[in-house]
């Protein structure tokens, strides 16, 4: 009896390791040695040993690659250190400018050099090994904290359950689907009937947070190590772990190159950019690092980029096409945006159906007409638009564009403002207004009610469920569950979301109502005068204005459009409906900070942080600052992160509003001054 088991003991390691070798070899080279029936016969072989002998099941065995059952929910996890973002560059001497600040802040004497490597679109997520075993993982969630998915990344292939490595190791990757991975699963979904991924990062994002981990491993998702956070007896630099994590089996792209100076980081990037098309997963750029660990830590970091590394954008990828239409949208304002349909075109990893025209201004200005070939562009490698017409390839067929009188949607004549540029439907019940309000009612920011997407919206509207928000709370399970492609169980789902946004308090509930000029800060501050919506609607319409005009930074607009809104019969009845509903709780009492470091300072703060915007404007309160919705007359500081628009920037400068980075607002809340003139 013993010899058997012991004989069946070393089948089973020889069987765990010679899987294990073809998974590196298929998922991670894209050599495969052996064909998939044979590697079938392998697993079923492991399979059935492990069903046998059940003492024989680790963790990391590749059978284990599968949980059998599904997620309760999404663990929040905190990252070891920070998953901060990169700064941008877009040319040559901002990338000298970089090499310059390295240099200036390391000892003198001091010749770095850099690792260069391909820039992944894909998911980013944390690894953890212990002990030579993977034993976390999450996503980057807000970069602090993010969301574990540790069963759903054991699911892939190409990551190691366990390596020969007894160290803590801590990694940071990027999870991708390779292109010809997804035409694949995009001809399946199509044939099932279901709608094609956009393009591979949404693909492989949407997976990582799904709660069945069977599901996911259906998905062919491969991660790509890009960073080694935490591993001290790996390497001293970059490039050379990289290089010992491929020795280990741990998947990276092994594209990275190390560069002793500018040009040659120059040239690095031209051949990744000229290469790009070829690689099977999607690139928008190359990152440019430090090489030395050391180096890295003398560097150190802004309170948003490491100092030491920097991420290098292609040039916004062009394609050309035909328009074969030019449609209105309404949105949830009114506001009809017109939309060029045209002939679909692959550009940057995904098929271009249809690109924004903004508004009519914007359309004369180009010149664009139906039947026109135009180029087109992703603003900020995201959203469509043109940006020129080709005037040498017309014929004399095309035909010139016009808005609409009569909104396209409702029927009920437009209007237009001698102030403004925009168009809209003044009716606040046209189908159109009401699906996209309800969405915006439902975003995370606002009442967060998770499963109201848009197609489930625009089925409870048009078969007349819901007209507006209030209706929500009157629905049943029964009747979404009669809609198309819902069942019982997503409809108690949703039902569920719903009933748990009532929870919400004040000032999400008038983030969601969207409220002219009023977003998160204002609605905050509108929340914290009001106190409760029972408070709000007590106000009697002569004395809205008053209550409202007496919050600090609200403006005369900001005035006159929640007085406008609160002294409408309809808002007001939608809000009473809402009360009696059960929505929304009391507002919490911030307590008012009768001292500190910002007292008597007020604050504007836009762009991406290096943390939650509301916790900044938490810390700005705290000190004794006060935050305001838009720049203007008597604000002291705009705070600026990345990915800034130039409204507020241009408020700035005309209302004498001083501008500044997150780090000079961390050094600002530690009671430090900032040096005369620094922006």
């Amino acid at each position: 009896m013993g010899s058997s088991v012991t004989s069946a003991r070393d089948r089973h390691a020889t069987l765990v390791r010679e899987i294990r070798t073809h998974d590196y070899r298929y998922h991670t080279l894209d050599d495969p040695a052996i064909t998939d029936r044979e590697y079938d016969a392998l697993y079923a072989e492991l399979r059935a040993l492990e069903l046998e002998h059940p003492e024989f099941v680790t963790p990391d065995s590749p059978t284990q690659r599968v949980a059998s059952e599904l997620r309760a929910d999404l663990r929040t996890v905190e990252h070891a250190v920070p998953m901060m973002s990169l700064d941008n560059t877009y040319n040559a001497e901002e990338l000298r400018d970089f090499a310059r600040r390295v240099l200036d802040g390391l000892p003198a004497g001091a010749t770095p050099s850099f690792c260069v490597e391909p820039k992944l679109d894909g998911a980013s997520i944390e690894v953890l090994y212990r002990d030579g075993r993977l034993v976390e993982g999450s996503t980057r969630g807000d970069g602090v904290s993010g969301e574990s998915i540790t069963e759903n990344l054991r699911t892939i292939r190409s990551l190691p359950l366990s390596i020969d490595y007894t160290g803590p190791l801590t990694l940071r990757a990027e999870v991708v689907i390779f292109r010809r991975d997804l035409e694949r699963i995009n001809r399946e979904r199509v044939e099932q009937g279901e709608a094609p991924f956009a393009n591979p990062r949404n693909a492989a994002a949407g997976s990582l947070r799904m709660i069945d981990p069977r599901v996911v491993a259906k998905r062919p998702l491969r991660a790509l190590v890009w960073q080694v956070i935490e591993g001290p007896t790996l390497a001293p630099s970059h490039s050379a772990a990289l290089e010992k994590l491929a020795e280990l089996g741990i998947p990276t792209h092994k594209k990275q190159r190390v560069c002793a100076s500018v040009d040659e980081i120059l040239e690095c990037i031209a051949e990744f950019d000229r290469d790009r098309k070829g690689y099977p997963y999607e690139t928008d750029g190359a990152v440019v690092k430090v090489d030395d660990f050391h180096a890295q830590a003398i560097l150190g970091a802004t309170a948003k980029f490491p100092r030491w590394a920097i991420a290098y954008k292609f040039s916004a990828e062009q394609a050309t096409t035909r328009v074969l239409d030019i449609v209105v949208w309404v949105g949830r304002t009114g506001t009809l945006t017109p939309v060029a349909s045209l002939e679909p075109v692959q550009l940057a990893g995904t098929t271009v159906s249809s690109a924004s025209l903004h508004n009519e201004q914007i359309i004369g200005q180009l010149d664009v007409r139906i039947g026109d070939w135009v180029s087109i562009q992703k603003a900020g490698e995201i959203i469509p638009q043109v940006v020129s017409v080709d005037v040498t390839r017309r014929t004399g067929s095309e035909t010139p564009f016009a808005m609409p009188e009569a909104c396209p949607c409702c029927g009920t004549a437009v209007v237009r403002s001698a102030e403004e540029v925009r168009v809209r439907c003044p009716n606040p019940r046209c189908p159109d207004q009401v699906k996209a309000s309800i969405f915006h009612f439902s975003r995370r920011f606002a009442m967060d009610i998770d499963g109201l997407g848009e197609s489930l919206i625009a089925a409870l509207v048009g078969t007349g469920l819901v007209s507006d928000v209030a209706d929500l709370y009157r629905l049943e399970a029964g009747q979404i569950a009669e809609l198309e492609r819902m069942g019982k169980k997503s409809a108690d789902n949703v039902i569920a979301a719903i009933a748990a946004s009532k929870e919400r308090p004040l000032d999400r509930l008038l983030t969601g109502l969207g409220i002219e000029h009023v977003g998160q800060v204002a609605a905050r501050q509108l929340a914290d005068a009001a106190g409760s919506l029972a408070e709000l609607l007590e106000w009697p319409d002569a004395e809205v204005e008053a209550h409202v005009a007496a919050i600090a930074g609200f403006g005369p607009k900001m005035v006159a459009s929640v007085r406008r809104y609160l002294c409408d019969p309809g808002s007001r009845a939608l809000l009473e409906r809402l009360r009696g509903a059960g929505v929304s709780r009391a507002q919490p009492r911030a307590e008012s900070a009768v001292d500190g470091p910002l007292l008597g300072l007020s604050f504007c703060v836009t762009g991406v942080l290096s943390r939650k915007r509301e916790d900044v404007h938490a810390a700005i309160r705290a000190a004794g600052g006060s935050v305001h919705d838009k720049v203007k007359q008597g604000t002291s500081y705009l705070v600026v992160g990345a990915k800034v628009g130039a409204a507020k920037l241009t408020a700035a400068k005309k209302n004498g509003t001083r501008v500044i980075q997150e780090a000079e607002l961390e050094l600002m809340l530690k009671g430090e001054a900032l040096p005369s003139g620094e922006a």
